[in-house]
C-alpha cells in the first residue's frame, strides 16, 4: 500500500482525493487543508489537519494549491528527502524546495467543484528527478488512471497551452454561442447536437480535416453577413480573428 499525503482543498485536490480513496492500492494517509470542511464529506476527520507540523510520515506528498501558492506551500513543509510533487501544468519542477525530492503528477482535465469525472481515461504527465520516484509515480498514476505520460518541462508547458486552446478558449466560445442565442430568444440546446459532433468527429479525424464552414469555404458572402449581424465589438473581433486563422490554413473549393 502507497501511503500518500494531500496538500490542498481546491477541485483538483478534491478529485484526487476521491479518486485515491477508491483505490485498492493507495492509502490517503492524511490531507491538509486550511478549510477543513471541504474534506469532511471525503475523509474521516482525524486524517485532515491545517498545521504543517502534524503532517504523517508517507511515500509520497501531492501539493494540489493555486500556481503562486506551490513554491510557499513547499518550503514550509517541515521535514527533508522525501518526494513532494505539485499537480500545476504550468509551473515549473524547481518552483518546489531544493530539501525535498521533486517531482511533477499532473491530470490533463477540466475539473469543477461538484462535477464528478472519471479518472481511468485521463492522461497524467509525470516528472521527477531520478528514475525511482518516477516509478513511484508511475505506479500511483496507474492506480486511478489508464494513461501515465513521461513528460519534461517543454512538453508539459506545450500541453498545458494545448489544453487551454482545446478547454478554455473552446468553452469561451460557447458561452458566446450561447450569448448569442441568449439575445435572439432560442434556446441554447438546439446546438448541443452539433457540439457534440464537433467534438466526436476530432476523435476520429484530425481537427483541420474535420474544420468545415464559411471561413473553411471562403465564402466571403456569408462571412460578412454574419459580421453585418454581429452588434457586440468583442463578438465581431473574435469572429474575424478565428475566420482570418481558419482561412490562413488552406480554403476549401
Amino acid at each position: 500500500m502507497i501511503k500518500i499525503v494531500i496538500i490542498g482543498s481546491g477541485n483538483v485536490a478534491l478529485h484526487l482525493i476521491h479518486a485515491f480513496t477508491k483505490s485498492k492500492e493507495i492509502e490517503v494517509s492524511q490531507v491538509f487543508s486550511r478549510r477543513k470542511e471541504a474534506i469532511f464529506p471525503l475523509l474521516d476527520s482525524s486524517k485532515i489537519t491545517d498545521n504543517f507540523n502534524d503532517l504523517v510520515e508517507a511515500d509520497l506528498y501531492i501539493i494540489s494549491v493555486s500556481d503562486d501558492a506551490i513554491s510557499k506551500v513547499s518550503s514550509q513543509l517541515p521535514f527533508e528527502n522525501h518526494l513532494v510533487v505539485h499537480t500545476s501544468g504550468s509551473v515549473p519542477m524547481n518552483s518546489l524546495d531544493d530539501k525535498n525530492r521533486k517531482g511533477i503528477f499532473y491530470p490533463l482535465q477540466t475539473f469543477t467543484k461538484g462535477k464528478e469525472v472519471d479518472f481511468k481515461p485521463i492522461p497524467i504527465c509525470l516528472e521527477s528527478e531520478n528514475e525511482s520516484d518516477f516509478d513511484l509515480l508511475e505506479k500511483v498514476a496507474k492506480s486511478i488512471s489508464n494513461s501515465a505520460f513521461k513528460s519534461d518541462k517543454k512538453q508539459r508547458k506545450a500541453l498545458h497551452i494545448a489544453a487551454v486552446f482545446v478547454n478554455n478558449f473552446v468553452n469561451e466560445m460557447y458561452r458566446i454561442g450561447n450569448e448569442i442565442c441568449d439575445e435572439n430568444k432560442i434556446p441554447f440546446e438546439i446546438l448541443k447536437p452539433l457540439i457534440l459532433e464537433t467534438v466526436n468527429k476530432v476523435m476520429t479525424l484530425s481537427p483541420k480535416e474535420a474544420q468545415t464552414g464559411p471561413a473553411k469555404r471562403n465564402d466571403q458572402q456569408t462571412i460578412e453577413a454574419h459580421l453585418d449581424f454581429l452588434s457586440n465589438e468583442n463578438h465581431t473581433t473574435i469572429y474575424k480573428i478565428l475566420t482570418q486563422s481558419i482561412q490562413n490554413n488552406g480554403k476549401e473549393l
